[in-house]
């Protein structure tokens, strides 16, 4: 036999009833040859010369005896007994009640259907007849067509209380018991109504379907079963994240609560097939199928007829069906780390990890999902070169802009990763958007609200993190006015005013910190939080999502040390000393080398390295491929020299223990600025904001005012520090010490003991939530700079003449006058 699995209930040789094939399946017998059972799905072919004889008796008005005994004069007792066992055996037949099957009812194919399906036919059918379904119609949707088609499958269509008995042919009977399942219609999987329609039957512990039967891409499901499984607020949260790009609208019309009201576009036949895919999944439940898929958003496109699956999680942490005191448990523990094998591919690709980049994106991919993902969709960038490998992940939450241009503008408006492998940069992609969702406040994070002159010695200065400088808070009216949001100055903190602070871990002092909760998660003025009232601000620098906590507490200190190395570079404008390249004998680098050398452009990178060891690196590329213009005239004046050839100088930074992935780091971040510049739109702009200084006339692909200003104006010569030391030699992998580790812990204490030499201190925040899994944490080090312009007494000025770059501290007012704008 083949064709047919083993489903269903298996029917007893010697019970009741009748017994015969089901209702999915057409014997016919072809003598000599074989008995055919023809189903929907295949054939199924039954050999031998017992068939014959027993198949045309199980035609379903005899029992399992009377098969015997008529089998039993042509077979012979035991032969009929056994060729009848097998029969049974093998899932093909049913065993119905003493009576034979009607020949028609409500749907004569549907007990077919439900065999097909794996279920007992006739029961599943009895079942579907016998149920009752409650229909609950919001935003104004016309219930009728649904309770129609529910009427026409033999679905009984009830309110609460009363029965009905035009569709069952039973009398009603009011004040009876309410619906066996409710079918809930709305225009938006937002709706606000849809909270109390969840609370309402959870209290009755009654299953649900919600479906959304208009527009071009109709929603059906998922389920949801009280007590079990995901609620309405879990889909809604992971839903709602989607659209934040809402918030400036919703703002600018005053709407408190729900989404923005969409026009209706659908055609009748794209609403029947919607009410139709709705009762389906109503009789599919009734019948008893349970899998997975009832618990996902189905979505369905009208105009290329394609499906999808959105599964919905069920959040740990949901303040309605889960424990709202996770993350707040989690954040107030001691951060302890623990001994972490890296994976031995990782130590020489992607940054000493605990998983490979394959690894995560297998573990963690389930995170991408366009309805019900923390991220909708992870895509190369637009205009990267073939030697990158470049991808975006969506909208970058840590720049949450009160404006629509806000969100359009920006070099970090998307958040992405970057790699020398698509996996890598794929992971680095997820990861960062992961990152940007961990960090955002959700509203469960645990505060104490107090004035920072009651907190005591436990307390942080916002000062000592963003190291702002008097004259910036003295002038920042004018500098805000003039400069993009990653340079915002805010208000001075103001120590007598109330503001929410959140604990940190302090691993060098081993005891807990406190910092305003609004420098550590992003808040945004359409968040449930709303905007912070202390006028502070978070931003990125230092948070990081890993493979492991340890992972991601070293890849948030590296960024640290990073940017503060780019900082002192930058904004005291010092010479550095080139990085041999060609020394490192890395074919992933010479790829990108030759990528840029047919671009047209020159490559080169500088060693950033400060005072606390770990090899920072800049890599840095400039158009090589255009001419200065000369000198140009005007009638009757004197010739003067034309501004010069844009340059579109573009950088990127990394640091880590091993200068070979420093240096990767580097030159992969690098590319991520590449596609800007490098696959410029075919518009023209006015004015200057994105005008090509060669004289194309062709747009950047951004519009941030700051960059574009940038790759049109500067220029090596006018930015000489861009340029190694000549006076320096080049420097190799064996000018920088290091001993490779094996184990994640060791790096972690290298960094605290590392830290504590310098008398900083290392503070940690535990971000991850509960529902992704992948570790975020934040690492805080007061006094170590951000490489925005934050210029504060300290570092800045002190370590470039203690490592004998400069004679002397920078004045203030010598500082570099262009903010880097990354």
């Amino acid at each position: 036999m083949s064709g047919e699995g083993r489903t269903g209930s298996r029917p007893s040789a010697d019970g009741g009833g009748l017994v015969g094939f089901k209702s999915h399946l057409r014997p016919t017998v072809v003598p000599g040859d074989a008995a055919y059972l023809v189903s929907p799905r295949g054939v199924t072919a039954l050999h031998g010369s017992h068939v014959e004889t027993l198949v045309p008796l199980l035609d379903g008005t005899r029992s399992p005896g009377a098969v015997l005994q008529d089998a039993a004069a042509v077979l012979g007792p035991e032969a009929a007994g056994a060729s009848l066992r097998i029969l049974l055996d093998s899932g093909l037949l049913r065993l119905r009640p003493g009576r034979p099957a009607p020949e028609s009812g409500p749907d004569p194919a549907a007990e077919a259907y439900w065999d097909l399906a794996g279920l007992d036919g006739g029961r599943a059918a009895a079942a579907v007849t016998g149920a009752t379904v409650r229909i609950e119609a919001l935003d104004g949707l016309d219930p009728g067509p649904v309770a129609a088609a529910c009427r026409d499958s033999g679905i009984a269509v009830v309110d609460d209380g009363e029965r009905d008995c035009a569709t069952t042919g039973r009398p009603g009977a009011p004040g009876g018991s309410p619906a066996d399942f409710s079918v809930v219609l709305c225009a938006d999987y937002l709706s606000p109504r849809l909270a109390d329609v969840d609370a309402a039957h959870r209290a009755a512990g009654r299953p649900w379907l919600i479906a959304k039967p208009c527009g071009t891409d109709p929603w059906v499901g998922p389920v949801f079963r009280p007590g079990d499984g995901p609620c309405w607020a879990c889909m809604g949260a992971r839903i709602r994240g989607h659209r934040r790009a809402e918030g400036p609208v919703r703002r600018a019309l005053g709407l408190a609560d729900g989404p923005l009201a969409r026009p209706l576009a659908s055609l009748a036949a794209g609403r029947t097939v919607a009410v139709q895919l709705a009762v389906l999944e109503t009789a599919k439940w009734l019948a008893g199928i349970r899998h997975p898929a009832q618990g996902a958003v189905r979505t369905f496109d009208t105009l290329l007829l394609r499906a999808g699956s959105h599964p919905v999680p069920r959040l740990p942490h949901c303040a309605v069906c889960g424990d709202p005191g996770l993350v707040a448990w989690r954040v107030r523990a001691p951060f302890v780390p623990v001994s972490r094998p890296k994976a031995a591919r990782t130590r020489d690709l992607g940054g000493h990890r605990a998983l490979t980049p394959e690894q995560m994106l297998s573990r963690y991919g389930h995170l991408v999902d366009p309805v019900t993902g923390i991220v909708k969709e992870i895509r190369r960038a637009p205009h990267s070169p073939d030697f990158t490998s470049c991808f975006l992940s969506g909208h970058n939450l840590a720049m949450g802009s009160p404006t629509l241009d806000g969100l359009r503008a920006g070099l970090r408006a998307l958040s992405g990763g970057k790699g020398l492998t698509d996996a890598e940069a794929r992971t680095s992609a997820l990861c960062e958007a992961v990152e940007r969702y961990s960090g955002t406040r959700h509203g469960d994070e645990p505060v104490i609200r107090a004035r920072y002159r009651a907190l005591g010695a436990a307390a942080v200065h916002p000062n000592a993190c963003q190291l702002y400088d008097e004259r910036q808070f003295r002038d920042r009216d004018a500098w805000n006015a003039r400069h993009s949001r990653f340079q915002y100055v805010p208000a001075p903190f103001d120590e007598d005013r109330p503001t929410d602070w959140t604990p940190v871990w302090s691993l060098t002092a081993g005891t807990q910190r406190l910092l305003p909760t609004s420098t550590l998660y992003y808040s945004h003025a359409d968040s449930r939080t709303g905007p912070p009232s202390d006028g502070l601000l978070a931003d990125s620098n230092g948070t990081a999502a890993g493979s492991s906590p340890e992972d991601a507490l070293l890849q948030g200190f590296l960024e640290l040390v990073e940017r503060d190395a780019v900082a002192l570079w930058w904004y005291n404008r010092t010479r550095h000393p080139a990085v041999n390249l060609p020394a490192f004998a890395d074919p992933g680098l010479d790829r990108l080398r030759e990528g840029y050398l047919r671009l047209g452009r020159e490559l080169w990178v500088l060693d950033l390295t400060t005072d606390l060891g770990i090899p920072v690196m800049a890599a840095l590329s400039r158009r090589t491929d255009r001419a200065t213009h000369g000198t140009q005239a005007a009638h009757g004046r004197r010739a003067m020299p034309a501004p010069p050839a844009a340059q579109d100088i573009v950088f990127g930074f990394g640091a880590h223990f091993d200068p070979r992935l420093a240096l990767r780091r580097a030159l992969t971040e690098m590319g991520q600025l590449l596609p800007a510049v490098h696959g410029k739109t075919e518009r023209k702009t006015a004015g200057t904001g994105g005008a090509d200084a060669a004289g194309g006339g062709a747009a950047y692909a951004t519009d941030d005012p700051e960059a574009c200003a940038w790759w049109q104006h500067a220029t090596t010569a006018n930015q000489p520090y861009l340029l190694p030391d000549p006076h320096v030699p080049a420097r190799g992998p064996g000018d920088w010490p290091y001993t490779p580790r094996a184990d994640l812990l060791d790096d972690v204490t290298a960094v605290i003991d590392l830290t504590r030499r310098h008398g900083m201190e290392l503070l940690v925040l535990d971000q991850t939530r509960p529902d992704t899994g992948i570790p975020v944490i934040r690492v805080i080090v007061p006094g170590l700079r951000h490489f925005w312009a934050r210029f504060a007494p300290g570092r800045l000025f002190d370590v470039p003449v203690s490592l004998g770059r400069t004679s002397r501290p920078t004045a203030y007012e010598d500082l570099n006058p262009v903010p880097l704008f990354v």
